[in-house]
């Protein structure tokens, strides 16, 4: 299937809001702007959909096909789209703590050598690593929380193929699916007295991933039924919206069961209108941004500390140039991530594994 491009160039813009969010306090902007950067943890939120909706097109038949066969091939393939980089950010990481020590700075407690092996195997923000090694706050690269529930939702996706064929559901029971999957979230979260959708990331992180990665999939199911008729998905997309606000909210609307519904339906609507011309959303810079974006997303927190190390004494109202300077780095290190460790590593892995597959059928 080709490339929704419109879709690319989202993932870019949401990597660079969730930049704008880590580093609202140093931009010196007007309050009114603060309280909308202060939001860009919900960018997190769209990946979830965003990613089970590409999941889902890429790999469901395959699965359902091949069925267990093809399970290692799709779990490596994940592997090398996100373990390589996060190993070069924490290695990253500790280069970081070496400049302080060698520097006769106090170490960060952000970076606690202890819980390092669990990072390195993305454990961090599974639910008994809570348990077993007491993690109860982000540390090391703060971002990789994400692509630790990302590793989560990989590892239990090959049993949604297996088990339903989304193609033979009806249209209002794939709404129906989207909806009490973010409701389950909704109700979990708020039963436990969470106010908004970036608090208690140890604790409900994975699920916050499982259920928006499992709404994504229907929504490309949807997006799959009703791309030739964009006006029968608009009303699905208005009934995703709907129902998403509903679906066990206890009549009572806020950010947790609010935004999960209209990002679906958001991304509902971006595929539909995906490829049609003069799509800003499609155009070469927006798309560049997208395909860089994993490695902003992931680098951009470690290059602010180092940042704030070697140049300001201050996270707040930092000067103007500086700021530009650091921008304009953040993007020149996500293109050099991507070309330098991204691509290559995924080439070299998938080639190995491919390579390993040939040599066992030849035995």
């Amino acid at each position: 299937m080709s490339e929704l491009r419109a879709l690319t160039g989202a993932r870019g813009v949401a990597a660079w809001f969730v930049v704008l969010f880590h580093l609202r306090a140093a931009l010196g902007v007007s309050d009114g702007v603060q309280r909308v950067l202060a939001k860009g943890y919900l960018a997190v939120d769209f990946f979830f959909l965003l990613s089970g909706f590409v999941i889902w097109l890429s790999y469901a038949d395959r699965i359902a096909v091949q069925r267990w066969r093809a399970i290692p091939g799709f779990l490596r393939r994940r592997v090398a789209r996100i373990w390589p980089l996060h190993l070069v950010m924490l290695g990253f990481a500790l280069l970081i703590v070496a400049a302080l020590a060698l520097t006769g700075r106090p170490p960060d407690p952000r970076f606690p050598l202890d819980r390092l092996p669990v990072h390195i195997l993305l454990l961090q923000n599974w639910p008994m690593t809570r348990d077993w090694f007491g993690v109860t706050a982000l540390d090391w690269n703060d971002p990789a929380w994400s692509i630790s529930s990302e590793m989560f939702a990989y590892l239990v996706f090959p049993l949604l193929p297996l088990v339903i064929d989304w193609r033979r559901v009806p249209t209002p029971g794939l709404i129906a699916a989207i909806a009490v999957a973010l409701g389950l979230l909704a109700y979990v979260m708020r039963s436990n007295g969470i106010a908004t959708l970036g608090q208690a990331i140890p604790w409900f992180g994975v699920l916050r991933c499982v259920t928006e990665f499992a709404a994504g999939t229907a929504v490309a199911a949807l997006w799959l039924r009703h791309r030739e008729h964009p006006r029968r998905a608009l009303v699905a997309a208005l009934c995703v919206s709907s129902l998403g606000f509903s679906s066990f909210a206890s009549g009572l609307v806020n950010e947790i069961v609010a935004v999960p519904a209209a990002l679906a339906a958001l991304l509902l609507a971006l595929a539909l209108t995906s490829n049609r011309p003069r799509n800003p959303l499609a155009s070469w810079p927006l798309h560049r941004l997208g395909e860089i974006s994993f490695s902003t997303y992931l680098g951009h927190s470690l290059l602010w500390t180092a940042f704030k190390m070697a140049f300001v004494a201050s996270a707040v109202a930092v000067p103007p140039l500086l700021i530009g300077v650091l921008l304009a780095g953040i993007l020149l290190a996500s293109l050099a991530l991507y070309h330098g460790v991204e691509r290559p590593a995924q080439r070299w892995i998938n080639r190995f594994g491919q390579a390993a597959k040939r040599g066992q059928q030849t035995r």
